[in-house]
């Protein structure tokens, strides 16, 4: 029998897609990557998924896992391999208020589990704009990073467990509910962030946190990113930690976003050159709870910090919100970066880390180094301020591949000589394999290639993405 028969008898034909009915599955977000699958199996439970894995492997076929589909660098492409999808692996299993832990399958949409956090008073911190659309199982593959890493970390360190289905088809069960667990190696954190390669994730243990009572939310435009971590580090320290976004938008963005969307509002006119969206959430009843007046002391809070550098002339122009409409408003300014950046071709998109107190060093040096480059090229960034995470974007006179690599090594340079990382939240896929090779240490490969050929000898599992070939 071939693959598909075989196929369609475990899953039945309308869970197994090919030719045009493969379409909704076989698009990039950013449009640069059409993947040409051999077919599209949708599994409902984990059986069927390691049964999926072991008829692929029964026809020589690659195995490439997709979820919601939102990434940007690629890794859900293939020419040939079995697309193995886990949307109808879409189940909260299981939420345990007092554990603070959700029970969750791969196909589960981070909007969804958000919606049944807040029922139960919790709240599941993993924010972004693709979180109508994003799956658990992607975000856990990339380990995906988002507004709130500053208070709560990256998706790995939201996860407690997780359910893995090897190259071979077996079922590793790793549903650990603890906290603390010394019994030999962490293999759990292997197979976050490992994008597919080592195995499909398919069900995973997340951590909930108490669910913020109150916001406190501003946009402001500080004398200069200096300042504003200063703003940052101070805030942190009277909230007790309770910043949880800290995201930085520049006049160029601020620029791009009234050209792509002159419905948004502007928060300040004139423009200004360093734009900041803060937000505090309390959870504790006394920062939350309005006084006799009906203000909210974490609002009283922010607005003080706010006066106090406003006053020395390190914060030059502030708005707090003062409703949940306004606070959205301001999100939606934020949450709109990935359509004003794709909008516009071609782009060279990158994404990058540096320490928090380095950010401004990069994008100075960048300025300086771009001319030299291409004298009309344009940039544009959005960052993560709290974390050091900078979306840097050049927009290039030319579609020029060799252009475009020259463009991302002299950020690799910059980004190297500050001791920083080329990839911070998107991964690796196809787009960064080039990258790998240039700047990963060349130790830290072979052991990756030693794990990869360990668990999946035939290298068929979502092969050719993040590391790249031996030189």
């Amino acid at each position: 029998m071939t693959l598909i028969a075989d196929l369609t008898s475990l899953l039945g034909a309308a869970h197994v897609l090919t030719g045009a009915d493969r379409a909704a599955h076989i698009g990039d977000w950013t449009g640069k990557y059409t993947a040409d699958p051999v077919a599209v199996a949708r599994p409902a439970t984990t059986e069927e998924v390691a049964a999926c894995v072991k008829l692929a492997a029964k026809h020589g076929v690659a195995v490439v896992p997709i979820s919601g589909r939102t990434g940007l660098v690629g890794g859900a492409m293939t020419c040939g391999g079995l697309m193995i999808s886990t949307e109808r692996m879409n189940r909260i299993r299981e939420i345990r208020p007092e554990a603070r832990i959700a029970v969750v399958e791969a196909g589960v949409i981070l909007d969804r589990l958000h919606e049944a956090a807040e029922a139960q008073g919790l709240y599941f911190p993993l924010w972004f704009g693709a979180r109508g659309s994003a799956m658990i199982g992607g975000v856990l593959s990339t380990n995906a990073g988002g507004s709130n890493v500053l208070r709560y970390g990256s998706t790995r360190a939201l996860c407690l467990g997780l359910e893995v289905v090897l190259a071979d088809g077996r079922i590793l069960n790793l549903m650990s509910e603890l906290h603390k667990d010394n019994s030999g190696y962490d293999l759990r954190d292997l197979f976050i962030g490992a994008e597919g390669t080592l195995g499909i994730i398919t069900a995973a243990v997340m951590k909930l946190v108490p669910r913020p009572r109150a916001y406190a939310t501003a946009t402001l435009a500080a004398r200069s990113l200096p300042d504003a971590l200063l703003l940052l580090n101070r805030l942190r320290e009277a909230t007790g930690g309770a910043v949880e976004a800290f995201e930085f938008m520049p006049e160029t963005y601020m620029r791009r976003l009234a050209e792509v969307r002159p419905d948004i509002r502007q928060p300040f006119t004139p423009r200004q050159q360093v734009n900041i969206l803060v937000e505090v959430g309390a959870t504790a009843p006394r920062d939350a709870t309005p006084n006799d007046a009906g203000e909210v002391p974490v609002t009283l809070l922010l607005q003080e910090a706010l006066a106090e550098m406003m006053e020395a002339g390190m914060v030059l122009d502030a708005e707090i919100a003062q409703s949940e409409a306004q606070r959205r408003t301001m999100w939606e300014r934020r949450e709109l970066a990935a359509e004003i950046t794709f909008a516009r071709k071609p782009a060279i998109d990158t994404d990058i880390a540096v320490p928090l107190d380095k950010v401004d060093t990069f994008l100075r040096r960048m300025a300086a180094r771009l001319p030299s480059l291409d004298p009309g090229a344009e940039d544009l960034c959005v960052a993560h301020l709290g974390d050091g995470n900078v979306h840097y974007t050049v927009f290039p006179t030319r579609d020029d591949p060799a252009l475009y690599d020259q463009v991302v090594a002299a950020v690799e340079d910059e980004v190297q000589a500050l001791h920083g990382s080329f990839s911070a939240e998107h991964g690796v896929g196809l787009s960064k394999r080039a990258s790998m090779a240039r700047r990963k240490d060349p130790v830290a490969l072979d052991v990756m290639r030693s794990i990869k050929a360990a668990l999946d000898p035939e290298n068929r599992m979502n092969p050719g993405k993040i590391i790249p070939d031996p030189a």
